[in-house]
């Protein structure tokens, strides 16, 4: 019978990269490096030291010399800064990121973002499933936006997980913010370019390694707080996007879950997305209280309710101005676009 691999040892073994493309709003690099240096200092308090990693990798746009330093200082060990251009996408800069790791140390790949608080226990939740006798290919955490009774709503609609067929806890979906690789797995797979989409690569991801039989293994206690963008403007925006990225999302969703003869869904202007995202409300109503966040109870959960359905309502909109041909600004290159996350 196989032992299990001890922690350390994977651990030794484990890459982190760290992009700070949704610091790239609001104030500039000055602000960007604060945010930054906040982020690595709650990693550092890990129960799980960064210094017991392979090697850590931060993408940035050009940070100063002062915050690079202050973050290795932070981080108790070397960091490689892999340094990307501004026209570079969220997801693509993960991509430059793991491509500086260095096969010959690293077994595994850590992706987290620098807008993200993290459990004390994080990292060591997310790699604990790594040791098992028969270790997972892709191990996905649990992400949430605070407890608060907008933040549960949005939880919902932004961070749901679905169950997968493939074995028991496994998910079919994955966030780039908060997941473990097999580094071969994601130097096979990685993400690809999609036109004029925001933030969906990941659940196109997790739709490509669903059919190819690569099971998520989702760890549930492995918990980040992503941030809520720093303005209500903001807010509104990031709903906007989310909404226009269900026009490029819909073909994959079609092509993945329905029959050949509704194969026309998929390219059908706003009426496709908008299936997609009525069925997203219904899902986003049946998640409150029944995954893994923390429940809302009475007056709290009705308005958890009606904030579903607004926020869920301004996605609609997006999608269906999208898809009657009406895009925003930030469509043309929407992966690269950046709104404010930084520490307040």
């Amino acid at each position: 019978m196989e032992n299990n691999m001890p922690h350390e040892h994977v651990t030794a073994r484990t890459a982190l990269v760290l992009e700070t493309n949704n610091l790239r709003g609001g104030a500039g690099l000055d602000a960007a490096g604060t945010s930054l240096l906040h982020v690595i200092g709650l990693l550092a308090q890990q129960s799980v030291a960064l210094s017991a990693l392979a090697q850590v990798v931060v993408t940035h746009d050009g940070l100063c010399e002062r915050i690079r330093t202050s973050a290795e200082r932070l981080a108790g060990r070397s960091i490689d800064f892999v340094r990307i251009n501004a026209s570079t996408g969220y997801y693509q800069a993960k991509n430059d990121g793991f491509d500086a790791i260095h096969a010959d140390r690293c077994d595994y790949v850590c992706f987290a973002d620098a807008d993200c608080k993290p459990e004390q226990d994080w990292l060591e939740q997310l790699i604990a499933p790594l040791t098992d006798a028969a270790p997972p290919a892709v191990v996905a955490g649990r992400t949430s936006y605070a407890a608060t009774v907008s933040g549960t709503a949005l939880t919902t609609i932004d961070f749901m997980y679905f169950p997968s067929q493939l074995q028991a806890h496994a998910t079919r979906n994955f966030y780039a913010n908060n997941v473990v690789f097999l580094r071969e797995v994601f130097a096979q797979h990685r993400y690809q370019p999609l036109d004029g989409v925001y933030r969906a690569h990941c659940q196109v991801l997790g739709l490509r390694l669903q059919a190819a039989g690569v099971a998520l293994h989702y760890a549930a206690r492995a918990h980040t707080e992503h941030k809520l963008p720093d303005t209500r403007f903001e807010l509104l925006k990031l709903r906007w996007m989310r909404g226009q990225d269900t026009l490029g999302l819909t073909p994959h969703l079609v092509r993945t879950y329905l029959p050949r003869s509704m194969q026309w869904l998929g390219h059908s202007g706003p009426v496709g997305p908008l299936c997609v995202l009525t069925a997203r409300l219904w899902y986003s109503l049946r998640a409150l209280n029944h995954q893994d966040a923390a429940p809302v109870r009475g007056l709290r959960w009705v308005a958890a309710v009606i904030l579903i359905g607004i926020f869920s309502g301004l996605d609609m909109l997006g999608a269906l101005c999208r898809g009657l041909g009406i895009r925003s600004a930030a469509a043309e290159g929407a992966d690269a676009e950046s709104l404010s996350y930084h520490e307040r």
